[in-house]
């Protein structure tokens, strides 16, 4: 199966492609999208939906894993303006047909790390561990797509033993 993940966000969106079979992870490609920090917010999101399209295209996955909207009182633009990314990311998957997923950060980060609490440095390590990579990946938008991908994989898996399908 092959599983997308992406970390959005409306300056730099990461994202990772994880080929899964069985309990093995294999890593297909990772990077960020980044737009251009002084165009309007209109001109970002269409940036953002052409690049995950052609992301989409290029890569073909089964499903996309995205992280759930996390609001915290004290940041509450931060949550908007990654809405609205996210936004974009979800109708480009649903234009394509392809299923979406969504994990919560704290679920995102205890499938890597074993802690739902753990730090982007954490969370970067456990991916280089995982996947046997010479470095962490770089920026943390990328570690926590690649995560994303790996949850979302995880629990495919995970649901595929308690049903007893292969």
């Amino acid at each position: 199966m092959r599983v997308l993940g992406i970390d959005p966000g409306l300056q730099v969106c990461g994202y990772g492609c994880l080929d899964v079979s069985g309990g093995i992870y294999n890593l297909v490609e990772a990077g960020v999208l980044k737009t251009d920090s002084s165009a309007a917010i209109e001109v970002k999101l269409n940036s953002i939906a052409e690049d995950i399209k052609q992301i989409l295209g290029k890569l073909s996955p089964e499903v996309v894993a995205v992280e759930e909207l996390y609001s915290h009182y004290a940041h509450p633009r931060t949550a908007i303006l990654m809405g609205h990314a996210r936004g974009v990311i979800l109708q480009k998957c649903a234009e394509a047909g392809i299923e979406v997923r969504s994990f919560s950060a704290t679920r995102i980060k205890k499938s890597v790390t074993g802690n739902g609490r753990a730090s982007k440095e954490q969370v970067q390590r456990s991916v280089q561990s995982i996947l046997g990579l010479s470095e962490m990946p770089e920026p943390a938008d990328v570690a926590d797509a690649i995560a994303a991908a790996f949850c979302c994989g995880d629990s495919v898996r995970n649901s595929a033993i308690l049903t007893g399908e292969k």
